[in-house]
């Protein structure tokens, strides 16, 4: 397996809008392919990008048991996939986007394994990711999906919220509406039960996450198909909402 040249391919399909068939990577575990998204991001960086997040994959149990899986997947947000709340956010190259709700932690303190999660959070908030697969189809094995960082793609955050009064965040109302029409809706708890695990998780999968890093801690609702000219909006009770608009040149 070449590890540089399937980052580069990746990259390329991301920046050109071309998709890149599924199943042929060639990837054989996990290990490879988080070597791939390594080097995958290191290629946005060199370019200027600069990190800014930490996404969590696979949170709800249902997709675990789907994708033969028993462990949750990450990835990396940069700045350059940050969409303004309430902004406009082109999807003219994206080969096939799609949205979903999440819950959003700021941290502000160190997260490190093994300690009081809560303790390095500065605010929680509504968000929104849009993921694009580069894969033909968005057909992928869990190595593939791993690899092209988790089909990242964007990230919108609502107004931040003092997480003192919100308790464990489990079990609240979830809505994603597309012009103003329900799309999906559901609950924090589908992710792993309630969203606070999801801090836990990223610290055990990232080792140590520093202040001013967003954990988006997994989709509360499936994924929804993101045409241009549409206005989406996420409100999650309790936290308030988050939305933009999809257009090109926006």
């Amino acid at each position: 397996m070449n590890i540089t040249a399937l980052a580069e391919a990746l990259d390329a399909a991301a920046r050109e809008g071309r998709p890149l068939p599924g199943g042929g990577s060639g990837l054989k575990d996990t290990g490879e392919a988080y070597a791939v998204q390594d080097a995958l991001v290191a290629l946005r960086l060199a370019r200027g990008e600069r990190l800014t997040g930490f996404k969590l994959g696979f949170t709800s149990a249902a997709k675990m048991r789907q994708m033969g899986v028993s462990d949750l997947i990450h990835g990396r947000l940069t700045d350059r996939m940050e969409i303004p709340d309430g902004g406009r956010f082109d999807v003219s190259g994206l080969i096939h986007p799609r949205v979903e709700p999440e819950v959003a932690f700021l941290l502000g303190g160190t997260l490190r394994p093994g300690g009081d999660p809560m303790a390095a959070v500065a605010a929680v908030a509504p968000a929104l990711e849009v993921i694009d697969s580069r894969y033909d189809g968005f057909r992928f094995s869990l190595a593939e999906v791993i690899a092209d960082n988790t089909s990242a793609a964007g990230y919108a955050v609502g107004a931040w919220t003092d997480p003192g009064d919100l308790g464990d965040l489990g079990d609240r109302g979830v809505l994603l509406e597309l012009d103003g029409r329900t799309a999906e809706t559901g609950s924090t708890a589908a992710i792993l039960g309630r969203p606070l695990r999801a801090l836990a998780a990223a610290a055990r999968l990232a080792g140590a996450l520093e202040p001013g890093t967003v954990i988006l801690a997994g989709a509360a609702t499936a994924a929804v198909p993101l045409p241009p000219g549409t206005h989406v909006r996420a409100t999650v009770a309790g936290l308030g909402s988050v939305g933009f608009t999809t257009g090109e040149g926006a």
